[in-house]
């Protein structure tokens, strides 16, 4: 059996804000001439990357649109879904909606990979269940994914944060200990915000 057929990937994406025409402009400026050509290009790269096999977690801001033009999206979109409401995700509430499209829909999550737990949530939590929990080799067991804040000053104060947080004194042994926090911006599917965020491989 070829390893492609034993594993699969699970991608985790926030903030795709499909038909969202301002996001162009303004907040991430991403450049598109219109909303159209922004929702083929993330459909293409989408597709590029996800398998028939693979599973990807949406962490929120999906699409502004209505039920019935979001519904068109998803039928287009590989593969197998799960999704984390976000402020923008107004279509839930439309009738002509299909959610049968998402394994799931949730406000919050916790999955485990590969021997460590992700916290799941659109709005960045600063403190969260298992934040401080290292293996033996002193790496992180849970992390933190969301979006939300985009490219903004709200992000420049997350990062501050991370980096207030990226020493931690410990007074029991008196000595300095890296201990951060592990919160991860999961990047929108725009020219400006290539990166992924992919914990990684697991079976069948």
């Amino acid at each position: 059996m070829k390893i492609s057929e034993v594993f699969k990937m699970r991608y985790y994406i926030s903030d795709p804000h499909f038909f969202h025409e301002n996001l162009n402009l303004g907040m991430d400026c991403r450049g598109f001439i219109n909303h159209e050509v922004m929702n083929e290009y993330m459909i293409m790269k989408w597709n590029k990357k996800v398998r028939k096999h693979d599973e990807v977690v949406i962490l929120g801001d999906l699409s502004i649109a209505k039920g019935k033009d979001t519904n068109e999206i998803l039928r287009r979109l590989n593969k197998k879904l799960y999704m984390i409401v976000g402020n923008h995700d107004k279509f839930l509430k439309d009738k002509e909606f299909d959610t049968t499209r998402f394994r799931w829909i949730k406000d919050y999550a916790e999955l485990n990979e590969n021997n460590r737990k992700v916290i799941l949530s659109h709005y960045p939590i600063m403190f969260y269940k298992g934040q401080y929990r290292r293996d033996a080799d002193g790496n992180p067991k849970v992390f933190m994914l969301y979006g939300h804040i985009h490219n903004t000053k709200d992000q420049r104060l997350m990062e501050k944060f991370i980096a207030e947080t990226s020493v931690e004194v410990s007074e029991s042994k008196g000595r300095e200990t890296d201990e951060w926090i592990d919160l991860n911006k999961v990047s929108e599917l725009c020219p400006k915000c290539e990166t992924e965020v992919r914990i990684g491989k697991y079976g069948k």
